[in-house]
């Protein structure tokens, strides 16, 4: 789709470079039987520069490329009215240019929305001066999170505060779709407050842009899909519900950087040799899940009492396992897993993701 809008809005830009060139004679157009004046001959010209910025921003993947377009779009109506028997075709064009531009606008916004609220979020960690995690701030731990930390090469690292992740994600969003949704997202952690900020754009047919926003911040959650990034499909907050599945998601995805264990948020009970159960408590919300481990503490699975939506009367067991764990930025972390709701009849495997990237400690400094 964005390769058809780029050529559409390409073969609009050079249509009006027949207007300059009939306006200054350098070339008989015989389409265009009124004449032009050299004046709206330039305007023209203008609309085809404009044109051909918002191509060359839509080529960089610039979020600005709409406002050269906007404006392009605008002359190129007002010039088609002045030549509307020659031009007049030339609106259906436009229509399309603008709906694009719409979307494009829409998707800015969202995404500006986004960032002021990361931006947020990072502001507000507390960042320890260069702590290095020991043998000794993991001794009161249970057994198998301590050879988890030591395996997962935390021990002798700085203690995480936060944490910038990419991932290609897979989404079956109703138990009987069928056919995978690819989609692409960003998130950010940080660790003291424990919150996350999680993005993602996903196609859900070439025509259905849709981006979404799950957050946890301040004990609470909150949840929003937009289709086109403008149409609310889902917008959930100040519920009771959504604010422990998204602490006890937060729980669950301290694999990514494993010295949150030590949080003191976060509290921990021995199972057996390879299980734990795990506690997080922040902001008048608690959460809990089980961590498993094999022989050499390596992440296996989590599996958690949680609730899928706001309106469910009763949580349901999910499920995240780890397929393929690798070291990433020096850290052994899990990078591709899949997650399963637990139906009544049977699993509804609904996300595989896989980590494209981690950084941690970021510079916030303003």
């Amino acid at each position: 789709m964005r390769i058809v809008v780029t050529i559409l809005i390409a073969l609009h830009g050079a249509i009006h470079l027949l207007g300059f060139v009939k306006a200054f004679g350098l070339v008989e157009v015989e389409n265009l039987k009124e004449p032009i004046s050299k004046p709206l001959g330039m305007m023209w010209l203008a609309v085809f520069v404009l044109f051909s910025i918002a191509i060359v921003q839509r080529i960089i993947h610039s979020d600005y490329w709409w406002l050269a377009a906007g404006v392009a779009v605008v002359l190129s109506q007002v010039l088609i009215v002045i030549s509307w028997q020659d031009a007049k075709y030339g609106t259906l064009l436009n229509v399309v240019i603008l709906i694009a531009i719409v979307m494009a606008y829409f998707a800015y916004s969202f995404n500006k929305t986004v960032n002021a609220e990361i931006d947020g979020l990072l502001a507000k960690t507390k960042t320890p001066d260069k702590t290095i995690l020991t043998d000794g701030m993991i001794s009161d731990l249970p057994p198998a999170v301590q050879k988890w930390l030591n395996n997962s090469g935390a021990i002798g690292k700085e203690v995480v505060y936060n944490v910038h992740l990419t991932q290609e994600l897979q989404m079956l969003m109703k138990p009987e779709q069928t056919d995978w949704t690819n989609a692409t997202a960003k998130q950010y952690f940080t660790i003291d407050p424990p919150a996350f900020n999680w993005s993602v754009d996903l196609q859900m047919n070439p025509l259905m842009p849709v981006a979404g926003r799950d957050k946890f911040e301040d004990g609470k959650g909150a949840m929003t899909i937009k289709l086109f990034s403008m149409l609310p499909m889902v917008d959930v907050s100040d519920n009771a519900k959504v604010d422990q599945a998204a602490l006890q998601r937060y729980l669950s995805e301290i694999v990514w950087f494993p010295s949150a264990a030590v949080s003191p948020y976060i509290s921990w009970r021995e199972i057996d040799e390879h299980s734990v159960e795990a506690t997080l408590a922040y902001g008048g919300t608690t959460g809990s899940a089980t961590f498993h481990f094999d022989d050499e503490g390596n992440f296996t699975k989590l599996v958690a009492m949680r609730y899928k939506g706001a309106d469910d009367a009763e949580p349901s067991e999910w499920t995240v396992r780890a397929l393929k764990t690798e070291a990433l930025n020096g850290v052994k972390v899990p990078v591709e897993c899949e997650v399963d709701w637990a139906m009544e009849n049977g699993t509804w495997t609904w996300l595989k993701l896989k980590v494209t990237g981690v950084e941690y400690n970021l510079d916030i400094t303003p």
